[in-house]
């Protein structure tokens, strides 16, 4: 069974969905929880669900330690879900195509530093665009720039906020996101 370490900062809702996915197919598991965030809601859902969790700090987050911490769990795959820092360098190193992220935009559109969540959706509603999406990628040492795996679309309308966008791309990342990481899991990608 493939072993999936995911990092996150917020509520979890995509680790959540990921870690419903694979209970049911039982191709992979969840084995650790990383956030950076020790009030964060995803490490409600990792004591709910019997995960171990680690809360890293900005100094620990850049020490080969964690690289230790990690493979003690033999990761098949280190997954974003809602982590709001670059990942270090050294980190990209030790794994090497290991590492995915899920975007809430269509990337290249959108990526940088300080564009996650509504911040993105505000700027998609402000442009007027015709379309929005997920983009899941690979992670490398620029944000957002990995190679892309999968790229999911959803229509904006007229009357869109940040909100109803958000809902709709909630729904892409939920359904795409465990999807994906079970495509990259069987290696015939």
């Amino acid at each position: 069974m493939h072993s999936l370490i995911i990092f996150a900062s917020g509520k979890g809702s995509n680790a959540q969905a990921i870690i419903d996915y694979f209970k049911q197919n039982g191709k992979a598991k969840v084995s650790l929880i990383v956030s950076n965030k020790a009030e964060a809601g995803v490490l409600d859902i990792a004591r709910n669900e019997h995960i171990p969790f680690l809360v890293v700090d900005k100094a620990s987050f850049k020490e080969t330690m964690l690289i230790e911490q990690l493979n003690e769990h033999k990761p098949s795959l280190i997954v974003l879900a809602g982590f709001l820092w670059k990942i270090p360098d050294t980190l990209v190193a030790a794994f090497p195509d290991k590492i995915i992220n899920i975007h809430p935009a269509l990337l290249p559109n959108y990526g940088g530093k300080g564009m996650y969540g509504h911040h993105v959706h505000n700027a998609v509603v402000a442009a007027k665009d015709a379309e929005s999406g997920i983009t899941i990628h690979y992670v490398n040492e620029v944000y957002d720039s990995g190679n892309i795996i999968v790229q999911a679309r959803c229509k904006v309308y007229k009357g869109d906020t940040a909100d109803s966008l958000a809902e709709r791309i909630h729904y892409l990342e939920h359904f795409y996101f465990p999807r994906a990481i079970e495509f990259l899991l069987s290696g015939k990608h």
